[in-house]
C-alpha cells in the first residue's frame, strides 16, 4: 500500500514498481508504525538503518545534563534520517527521535543501502545530498543557539512571524514549552524574558498571542 509512496520519493524514481514491489521481498528492508509520543530512537542508541518516513511527523531533541531539551529540527513525509549514521564508526544517535504524531516508517539496513548505492547512481546522489543536508541543518542549528541570548532568539521568531502574517499582532504556531524547547531552555526562562519585554513595553501576550508593542524591536 505505500508503493505510490516510495516512489514518489527523489531516492527512488530510477526504480520501476515492480522493482520496488521485488525489494520488500528482501529481508533487508522493513515498515514499521508508531504511535504519537513514542521514542523511536534513544539518544546514544545503535544506529542500524536508513529510514524514510511514509506518514507522520517525527522530531529530533536534545537532551542535555542540565534538563534542557533542544528540538533540532522535524521530519516530514518523505524526509529520510539515519544515513549519515549508519557508515559511520561511531554509530550511536546523539538525540531523541520521536514520533509527534501516528507514523509510519521504512526502515533499509546497511547491507541493502549499499546495494542500492552500487546499481544506482540516483539513489547514490540522493542519499549523499540528504545526508550532507542534515550536517548542515545540525551544524546551523546548534550554531545559532550556542551564540544567541534567550531574546535574541525571541527576537528572530517575532520577525519571522510578523514577515510570514503581516500583522503586529501574531498568533502562535506552538505552545511555549515547544517554543523553549525550539530555542534549547527551560520553559521558565522563557517565560521570565517575555515577561521582562513586557514590563520593558516591547510587546504584549496571552496564551495564543503576541502583539509587538514597538516596532523598533524588529529592526
Amino acid at each position: 500500500m505505500y508503493i505510490n509512496i516510495i516512489q514518489s520519493n527523489s531516492l527512488f524514481k530510477n526504480l520501476s514498481k515492480e522493482k520496488l514491489e521485488k525489494l520488500f521481498n528482501e529481508d533487508d528492508l522493513s515498515i514499521k508504525k508508531y504511535s504519537t509520543n513514542e521514542i523511536i530512537y534513544f539518544q546514544n542508541e545503535e544506529c542500524k538503518s536508513f529510514d524514510i518516513l511514509l506518514s507522520g511527523k517525527l522530531v529530533v531533541q536534545n537532551l542535555d545534563q542540565n534538563g534542557n531539551i533542544l528540538t533540532i529540527t522535524n521530519f516530514y513525509p518523505g524526509d529520510s534520517f539515519g544515513g549519515h549514521l549508519i557508515f559511520a564508526d561511531n554509530n550511536f544517535y546523539p538525540m531523541n527521535v520521536i514520533s509527534k504524531s501516528d507514523s509510519v516508517i521504512l526502515k533499509m539496513k546497511k547491507s541493502l543501502v549499499l546495494k542500492l548505492c552500487q546499481t544506482d547512481s540516483n539513489f547514490l546522489s540522493e542519499i549523499l545530498r540528504s545526508i550532507s543536508n542534515k550536517t548542515i541543518i545540525i551544524s546551523n542549528k546548534i550554531h545559532d543557539i550556542s551564540l544567541k541570548t534567550i531574546r535574541a532568539c525571541i527576537l528572530d521568531y517575532l520577525k519571522y512571524e510578523y514577515n510570514l502574517q503581516n500583522s503586529l499582532t501574531l498568533k502562535l504556531s506552538m505552545t511555549k514549552k515547544e517554543w523553549a524547547e525550539k530555542i534549547g531552555v527551560h520553559r521558565p526562562s522563557l517565560s521570565r524574558e517575555l515577561m521582562k519585554m513586557k514590563r520593558e513595553g516591547l510587546i504584549d501576550y496571552t496564551r495564543k498571542s503576541i502583539t509587538i508593542k514597538k516596532r523598533d524591536i524588529l529592526n
